[in-house]
């Protein structure tokens, strides 16, 4: 029930990886407000917490809540993993409270995958969990960024960096210095320094590692890049009758191009250090973005995610 094409794009988008053989189950009403669900079960929950409700209150109050309910059929063994693309605050509050943080975590964090074209995205973390952190948190976002970049892409020592004002060790503000100084003391990634905000999509690192705040602005800014970028470029190809014509022969390859960096093909993000799998996806996922996610959070489950977030923690 939750993001802003539900439930119609949600139901499509189960529908279609349930096709391609992903087991999955819905959590909502079953009074027929889901739509055709074809043959879909349906784990019933009579309670929405909306996109604008406060996330910890609604998770109290609302224990029939379509994400409470998720979040319990993971910790009961019923699913082997939650999506949703609701209420962000909520979703991982629902996740905390009801599966529980990996031990030894000091606070979950989000990893999203970043496209860099042509090659294996770049992981931030924390995308948006923790606006106000302590060093030794990012020290544990790393681990965990890093063992998610192992189980996902296949990297057996990813790269790690801190992103900073600036590449040399003396920049930053307090948390970031302190927390390079225990990264570069041996934290059991391959940390490589800093990094800058231009170098989020080039490739140069694996795993890039900041607090919420810093991150999931960020991340909202790189989106508000693109998207006007690639306003600006439709805009330039209907400008004149040639410019049209040189459309018709460049769209397809500029489509092709852009692609990678269209957020609906990585499905959504993943909340690191709960004990469970939990994907969040963007809040105007469609159909095709939720199938990604699905199918993101099916082969996490099998890989055994949480299991190799709980080993690098203890080291």
């Amino acid at each position: 029930m939750g993001g802003d094409r539900a439930p119609g794009e949600i139901v499509a988008g189960a529908l279609q990886a349930a096709e391609l053989g992903l087991p999955v189950v819905l959590v909502g009403p079953d009074d027929g407000s889901l739509g055709d669900v074809g043959g879909l079960g349906i784990l019933r929950a009579s309670e929405v917490v909306g996109m604008d409700e406060d996330p910890a209150k609604g998770v109290r109050t609302k224990k029939d809540s379509t994400l409470v309910r998720a979040a319990e059929a993971v910790r009961d063994g019923r699913a082997s993993a939650m999506v949703s693309a609701g209420n962000t605050g909520a979703t991982m509050a629902s996740a905390l409270l009801r599966m529980g943080r990996v031990r030894g975590v000091a606070r979950p964090c989000i990893a999203t995958p970043l496209p860099v074209p042509g090659g294996s995205p770049t992981v931030l973390v924390d995308a948006g969990a923790n606006a106000d952190c302590q060093p030794e948190w990012l020290v544990q976002f790393a681990l965990m960024g890093a063992a998610f970049y192992t189980e996902r892409y296949g990297k057996k020592t990813p790269t790690v960096a801190t992103l900073s004002i600036g590449e040399e060790s003396s920049k930053g503000n307090a948390l970031v210095k302190a927390a390079h100084g225990l990264l570069a003391a041996g934290a059991g990634v391959d940390y490589v320094g800093n990094v800058e905000g231009r170098d989020l999509l080039a490739g140069v690192v694996d795993v890039v590692v900041t607090d919420g705040f810093t991150g999931n602005v960020a991340l909202k800014t790189l989106e508000g890049a693109l998207r006007v970028f690639m306003g600006i470029v439709g805009e330039a190809l209907g400008s004149s009758p040639e410019a049209k014509a040189a459309g018709d022969v460049l769209l397809p390859e500029l489509l092709r191009r852009a692609e990678p960096l269209d957020p609906e093909t990585t499905g959504g993000a993943m909340l690191l250090g709960v004990d469970g799998v939990c994907i969040i996806s963007h809040g105007s996922s469609s159909a095709r973005a939720i199938v990604n996610a699905v199918r993101v959070g099916h082969e996490l489950a099998e890989q055994g995610l949480v299991a190799k977030i709980a080993a690098a923690i203890r080291g």
